[in-house]
């Protein structure tokens, strides 16, 4: 949630109750800011716009990149080749391997840039919200890993029949197959699912609430608290905030790095010929 309209709710909440009242802490309600629509079938939201200008914008920046490459690279410049050979020899080519990385490699740059654009909106000014605190950012960007892996797998592993049968290790003794069988397509098709949209969605709504805790808590605490201790634990808590922003920073990247290093884990797992 936008630390702006936060501030702007906890001294609506002080001037009613006369400038002396508690702490209202943000109803559920106030996480949901339709722009346009609201109703139980469709609304436009201020993540769904944040979303959309990363769209726009990472877009924009790689095709007014390439199509002004110079020998001597320019700031941009040097800022798109960092980011392609951060994915691409870091990522792509380590995990997947030098032989099959290059088709993944488009997918791989765009999850990484995209979500990394989205996760660092949690601390830009007057933005200040990660639109993968909302849940149904990871899993669509699941959804598309999974389709891309699922595809390759059944295709590297002569259809849907080979691909079921690949889950078994070879060498196995009878009786063990088909717990193995239930534990792997438990794994491959639902808790690896899971487990991805869900440590994306979980560090970027608990980063963001944690700096929420801080930030407002100590605004409040300076602002209204009753006698000098008080506020000065709020200017301490406001130079945790500050302390959080950075370590926030880095947690968003890494995020990133994770989202998609698991990606590019999960498609070598589907293009290698051994499970």
């Amino acid at each position: 949630m936008s630390l702006n309209v936060l501030f702007s709710q906890v001294a609506v909440g002080v001037a009613a109750s006369g400038g002396g009242g508690e702490f209202e802490a943000p109803r559920v309600e106030e996480f949901f800011w339709p722009l346009v629509g609201g109703n139980s079938y469709w609304a436009l939201t201020r993540p769904a716009i944040v979303l959309l200008l990363s769209v726009a914008v990472i877009g924009w920046f790689f095709v007014t990149v390439a199509g002004r490459l110079t020998v001597v690279p320019s700031k941009r410049q040097f800022v798109a080749e960092t980011a392609y050979d951060f994915v691409r020899n870091t990522i792509a080519r380590d995990i997947i391997g030098a032989k099959d990385f290059k088709p993944f490699l488009p997918l791989l740059l765009t999850v990484f840039t995209m979500i990394l654009f989205n996760n660092v909106m949690g601390i830009f000014p007057f933005v200040q919200f990660p639109t993968m605190s909302r849940i149904a950012f990871p899993i669509v960007l699941t959804a598309i890993i999974y389709i891309t892996y699922h595809a390759v797998a059944i295709k590297r592993k002569h259809g849907v029949g080979g691909y079921l049968k690949s889950l078994v290790p070879p060498g196995l003794p009878g009786w063990l197959k088909p717990i193995m069988f239930v534990l792997e397509f438990l794994t491959y098709f639902f808790i690896r699912p899971l487990t991805l949209a869900l440590r994306l969605f979980g560090n970027m709504l608990a980063g963001h609430l944690m700096l929420l805790v801080f930030i407002l808590g100590g605004e409040y605490l300076l602002l209204h608290g009753s006698n000098i201790g008080i506020q000065a634990s709020g200017v301490l808590g406001l130079g945790f905030g500050v302390v959080m922003t950075f370590f926030e920073l880095l947690v968003q990247f890494l995020q990133a790095f994770i989202f998609t290093l698991l990606s590019a884990l999960y498609i070598s797992d589907a293009v290698s010929e051994h499970h």
